[in-house]
């Protein structure tokens, strides 16, 4: 029998070097009046900083972190959606790996703790960071509560007003937390300027939160589309693919949903980089259509042009999305290197609807028990999809899904979907 801590990687993977072609790397913009590259030196821990920018495929996980990932529950489960099966009358064997399990409820404490542990050796005594619908916020208060830092969390204002909840438990973990746009920041005091009752978005929260650590000699946490954090995601890729090779198990089709890509590139970058899988498909929202509508080009990963230009799909740092019921979709680009892989025809690309993913997040619910986050839903909804698909060719192939957060506090926002919905 194989022991639960085994399943556990030693090192997270790095897509880098086995990506078709070679990355185009992050820029300054031409007559900047300073380097944004620079800029990352000043506001990120300096072993975030070397792991963003290393080319070695493996990077040993300390051992301190592991025990660390050890404490919150890891490995999380990967189990095998044997009702969903049944109600779709397929014959592909789905799995999805569930992400829900940890205590702050998604993937993205993966990264909070290396990143918050990394701040901590340097001395650093308070860290900041944006969240959308709260998730990545949470971790990293938490994060920062393990290793004695304060935090400062600028929370994407609709997600702030609509999910107080979230908000509440980033408080109990000791943050602090600001509706952005703010009036902490000068680029907070212009947008609010502008729009009193501006919606926010994650670009500005980004920008905001780095502002703040600029000003203050703080450190910045970063979420999602960096190299790093899809680095420290690969832990669950890395675990799925243990913990499927104990159930003796292959995967066919691997489905993620994507904000900014890190959830998803963590999960399919080492099935994809052992070659394992026939078919990796991203998810996003019909409502902030970056796959569809977006532009491969160099542009700011946030809002004020504060980070270094980088090559990705994006609808523009300018873009204002819609307050959607997917607060963590609501980003304007996509990682890099998920860009690359999705122009490069090697990771296809689906868009759903609000009403599409809230029908397939019952169907789940109702067979499985889970109620899965609202992103976590467009993923499941693409599985879905696929198993009907494999039910018209009696294909028995697998599909595996990462199920990355528990929807228990985004019941407001499943309410609001369904009165939507019934209006239709």
């Amino acid at each position: 029998m194989v022991n639960s801590f085994d399943i556990i990687p030693k090192y997270w993977y790095n897509i880098i070097p086995d990506l078709p072609k070679p990355l185009p790397p992050p820029r300054d913009p031409q007559d900047a009046e300073f380097s944004r590259i620079d800029l990352l030196r000043k506001i990120l821990p300096k072993e975030v900083l070397r792991q963003e920018f290393t080319i070695e495929r493996f990077v040993k996980i300390p051992d301190e972190v592991r025990d660390r990932y050890i404490n919150i529950g890891r490995p999380t489960p990967l189990i095998r959606a044997r009702r969903l099966e049944e109600y779709l009358k397929t014959p592909a064997r789905i799995y999805f790996k569930y992400e829900g399990a940890t205590p702050t409820g998604s993937h993205k404490i993966n990264t909070a703790i290396p990143q918050a542990y990394f701040a901590a050796n340097e001395g650093v005594s308070h860290v900041t960071t944006e969240t959308g619908a709260g998730q990545w916020g949470t971790a990293v208060a938490l994060a920062a509560s393990m290793y004695d830092l304060e935090s400062t969390i600028f929370m994407v204002r609709v997600s702030y007003e609509h999910k107080p909840m979230r908000r509440t438990i980033m408080e109990l973990y000791g943050a602090k937390v600001h509706a952005s746009p703010t009036d902490l920041t000068e680029f907070g005091r212009k947008i609010l300027k502008e729009d009193s009752r501006h919606p926010g978005s994650l670009g500005i929260a980004m920008s905001e939160a780095i502002e703040y650590a600029l000003e203050n000699n703080y450190r910045y946490l970063v979420g999602s589309v960096l190299d790093v954090v899809i680095l420290h995601q690969s832990i669950i890729g890395m675990e799925s693919i243990n913990q499927l090779e104990a159930l003796g198990e292959e995967p066919d089709t691997i489905i993620g949903c994507v904000g900014g890509g890190s959830n998803f590139g963590g999960f399919t970058y080492p099935f994809i980089g052992t070659k394992r899988g026939k078919k990796y498909i991203a998810v996003g929202s019909s409502e902030v259509p970056k796959f569809s509508k977006g532009k491969y080009e160099y542009d700011f990963p946030d809002s004020a042009g504060l980070l270094p230009l980088v090559k990705m799909i994006t609808l523009g740092k300018d873009f204002i999305p819609p307050p959607i019921y997917s607060g963590g979709l609501r980003y304007h680009g996509v990682a890099p290197t998920l860009s690359l892989l999705v122009k490069e025809k090697v990771v296809e690309w689906r868009e759903y609807t609000e009403e599409e993913i809230y029908n397939s997040a019952k169907i789940f619910m109702k067979t499985q028990g889970i109620i899965p986050a609202p992103e976590s839903a467009h993923a499941i909804k693409a599985a879905i999809d696929e198993a009907l698909e494999a039910k018209k060719t009696n294909d028995k192939k697998v599909i595996l899904v990462n199920v990355s957060g528990h929807g228990l506090l985004d019941l407001s926002n499943y309410e609001s979907m369904k009165n939507r919905v019934m209006k239709k």
